[in-house]
C-alpha cells in the first residue's frame, strides 16, 4: 500500500503548531503551519490545529500517501500516556484530551508525548545524536524542555514526564517560574522569560544576554551529566539555534566548569541536526514508538 509507514505528524508549542507527514525513513515530505491563539478557550486553540490536520490529509491523498498513525509531541505536563495535556505555555489548555481529540479528527491510532522527548527520538533517529545510546536533547524555545535517552531507551517516568530539565533551578535567587519555584532554567532562559526581563524579543538581545542564557542552559547540562553519566547533550529551538555560536561557546564553557567527575568530563553541548524538521520528524517518532515500531538510526 502505498505510503506503508508514514505518520501524520502534529507539533504542538507555545507559539506555532505544525502537522506534517514523515515517511519510514524519517523524511519530512510535507508541512503546513500556524500560529499558536492565545484565546483561554480551548477549542478555540484546536481549531486551527484540526485545520491544519485536514490541508494534510488533502495533501496526503494527493500525494498518494495513505498514513498509519499519528505521532504527537507537546508541551508538557501531561498526564500518562498523553491522555490529556496542560501546557504551560497554552492557558487555554489544561486537562485538554487532546489524543482523543486527534484520534477522532484523523481516525489514526494516536500516541502524544511530550515534545523536547520527541526530539529526543528524532536526534537518535536521524540527527545529531545518531549513533549515541546514551544524551539529553533540548529545546530552548518560547519554554524549555527535555528528554532523555539511556542505553538507547527514552525515560519516560512514572508519569511520563521524564526530562524536565527547564525546571531545573539555575538560580535559586532568580525568577518565580510558572510550574510554582524559583529560578527554573525556563524562568531564567526561555524566549519567554528573556521577553519578561529585557522587555524585547529574544530575537533582538544584546550579547550580554545571550551569553547568560548559554552559561544558564550549560549549567543545567552540567547538573544532568553528573547525574545521569552523559556525554552529550543536543539543543534545538528558536532562542538556542537563533543565539547561535555565542550561545554555544558560552554553554560549553560553564559545562566544562561544571561537569567535572571523571565519568562527565569532556561532556559536550552541540546543536540539534535536524533543525526544523525537528519537531514533526519527532512527533513521528513518537507515533513509531507507539506502534513498537524501531525508531533507531538506520531503521
Amino acid at each position: 500500500m502505498a505510503g506503508v509507514g508514514t505518520a501524520l505528524a502534529v507539533d504542538v508549542g507555545g507559539t506555532k503548531l505544525a502537522v506534517g507527514l514523515v515517511t519510514d525513513r524519517g523524511q519530512l515530505v510535507h508541512a503546513a503551519r500556524a500560529a499558536t491563539p492565545t484565546a483561554a478557550e480551548p477549542d478555540a486553540v484546536f481549531a486551527p490545529l484540526a485545520d491544519l490536520v485536514d490541508r494534510v490529509a488533502v495533501a496526503a491523498t494527493r500525494e498518494g500517501l495513505v498514513p498509519e498513525v499519528c505521532g504527537v509531541g507537546c508541551g508538557g505536563p501531561m498526564s500518562a500516556g498523553g491522555e490529556t495535556v496542560s501546557p504551560l505555555n497554552i492557558a487555554g489548555w489544561r486537562d485538554f484530551p487532546l489524543r482523543a481529540r486527534l484520534e477522532a479528527a484523523t481516525g489514526l491510532p494516536t500516541f502524544v508525548d511530550n515534545d523536547a522527548k520527541a526530539l529526543a527520538l528524532a536526534e537518535g533517529w536521524r540527527g545529531a545524536a545518531r549513533g549515541v545510546e546514551s544524551y539529553l536533547a533540548m529545546v530552548v524555545s518560547t519554554g524549555v524542555g527535555g528528554g532523555i535517552v539511556l542505553e538507547g531507551r527514552l525515560l519516560d517516568g512514572g508519569s511520563g514526564n521524564a526530562g524536565h530539565v527547564g525546571h531545573v533551578v539555575v538560580d535559586p535567587a532568580g525568577r518565580r517560574c510558572e510550574c510554582g519555584a524559583r529560578g527554573c532554567l525556563e524562568a531564567e532562559a526561555s524566549g519567554t522569560a528573556i521577553a519578561a526581563i529585557t522587555g524585547r524579543p529574544a530575537a533582538e538581545a544584546g550579547a550580554e544576554v545571550v551569553a547568560r542564557t548559554g552559561r544558564l542552559v550549560g549549567r543545567a547540562v552540567g547538573s544532568v551529566a553528573n547525574l545521569l553519566d552523559l556525554r552529550l547533550a543536543v539543543v534545538a529551538g528558536s532562542v538556542a539555534l537563533g543565539f547561535g555560536d555565542p550561545f554555544f561557546a558560552a554553554a560549553q564553557d560553564e559545562l566544562d566548569a561544571t561537569a567535572c567527575l571523571d565519568f562527565s568530563r569532556g561532556a559536550r553541548i552541540r546543536p540539534a541536526g535536524l533543525g526544523d524538521a525537528g519537531p514533526l520528524v519527532g512527533a513521528a517518532a513518537v507515533g513509531r514508538r507507539g506502534l513498537g515500531r524501531p525508531v533507531r538510526p538506520g531503521r
